[in-house]
């Protein structure tokens, strides 16, 4: 068996798992994932994560975060209330990263402004806690740039989720350091230009594996659910594309996950 995997971004606590899950887990170890990361997204996904971890704690980790789209104009009371259970973590699974965050354009602006100070607000959670963060962003990256930009210096680092954009795009973003670019399946897609750009522009060094589950499931799983094993052939591409075993993709994109969400880390996790 090639190094272990992890996938670094899986909504395992929705309701498309809700009976299988115990299954999906031991596919998931089948395939050689052995550490899975779970975004929160609001507040109930918050307990239904925590709650997950405790069940499975050597295998499933927290993060804790608003998601753009769950952002309306009540988003300061949500934001109130995850910040202190942020603070108040101590006898529950710890938190490794402020996500999932960012910005979202994509389908309306409705919530612009609320959307651009809860992103900041949470960018602030992770200087404070030095927790990473795990970032979405749709139409709106050159917001999201020009706030990331005012902490640059004190940046702790984290993801761009399901980056799939230009080469352009990827050097801005990769000019903040300690960040990592989010490769999921949309990268296994017919005509994707990701297997291209990726090589001759991003270093696998700079780069985690996602599944995203239950959403955007890769080649040959494409229009199922998605679910952690399927990261796997996230791998196999990445492998191919850049000229090495997958052995050495698991290693290196591994290697990468674990020293930005666990590098500050104050328990012990075994990976």
């Amino acid at each position: 068996m090639y190094d272990y995997l992890i996938d670094t971004h899986a909504h395992l606590d929705g309701g498309e798992f809700s009976t299988d899950l115990t299954e999906v887990l031991q596919r998931a170890e089948a395939a050689g994932v052995h550490r899975i990361f779970l975004p929160a997204i609001d507040l109930p996904s918050t307990d239904a994560i925590l709650a997950l971890c405790r069940k499975w704690p050597d295998r499933l980790s927290p993060m804790i975060g608003l998601h753009p789209e769950e952002v309306n104009a009540d988003y300061r009371k949500v934001l109130d209330a995850m910040y202190k259970r942020l603070k108040q973590s101590a006898d529950e699974p710890q938190f490794i990263a402020i996500g999932e965050v960012g910005l979202d354009f994509y389908w309306s602006r409705e919530f612009e402004k609320e959307q651009l100070e809860a992103f900041e607000q949470q960018v602030q959670w992770s200087l404070e806690t030095r927790l990473p963060l795990m970032i979405h962003c749709r139409k709106a990256q050159n917001e999201m740039v020009n706030i990331l930009r005012k902490y640059a210096s004190d940046l702790p680092g984290g993801v761009f989720h399901c980056f799939t954009g230009n080469a352009i795009e990827a050097v801005q973003l990769l000019s903040f350091d300690c960040f990592m670019l989010g490769i999921g399946g949309v990268s296994t897609f017919k005509k994707n230009p990701l297997p291209e750009m990726l090589p001759a522009t991003v270093p696998l060094e700079r780069i985690v594996l996602e599944t995203d589950s239950p959403y955007m499931a890769p080649v040959p799983h494409r229009g199922q659910r998605n679910e952690p094993a399927f990261v796997r052939e996230v791998a196999l591409r990445l492998a191919d594309a850049y000229g090495v075993t997958i052995g050495q993709v698991a290693r290196q994109t591994t290697a990468n996950a674990k020293q930005l969400f666990l590098k500050n880390h104050s328990n012990d996790i075994t990976l």
